[in-house]
């Protein structure tokens, strides 16, 4: 080798750093997730066998709060409202699973009036979530 020649030029991908950087992703993604998923804060009522439901995509979340108010995928939606959103949304995703998180202090009639405007909606999979005594 002489004085003036240049060594070759290495065009490798080193994909050591990039698996690493997809592993530290993968794991804040793992721990973000459920936080993301928990949505409004209930009180569920408690039964002596849990009823919840797997998180999925494809599920629409309706929860009812202490005070009444709807929230639907963890957002507040009026009542005139709810109605026309929860149909827009069975028409665009084919039928979902709808799980309803209704607060245990909560009377009858308000969960009663909630699920009768999704059966309106034409949702025919409708769960009621609880937790475990």
């Amino acid at each position: 080798m002489t004085l003036d020649t240049k060594p070759a030029i290495r065009s490798e991908i080193t994909v050591t750093p990039l698996v690493d950087v997809c592993l530290v992703l993968l794991i804040i993604f793992m721990v973000v997730a459920p936080i993301l998923n928990a949505g409004v804060k209930v009180d569920l009522p408690r039964t002596a066998k849990a009823l919840l439901l797997p998180g999925d995509e494809s599920q629409v979340a309706v929860s009812i709060a202490a005070d009444g108010s709807v929230y639907l995928r963890s957002r507040r939606v009026a009542d005139s409202d709810l109605s026309s959103l929860l149909s827009a949304i069975r028409v665009a995703e084919l039928d979902p699973e709808v799980i309803v998180r209704a607060d245990r202090r909560l009377g009858y009639e308000r969960v009663s009036e909630v699920l009768t405007i999704l059966s309106a909606a034409g949702f025919k999979r409708v769960g009621l979530v609880t937790e475990k005594r």
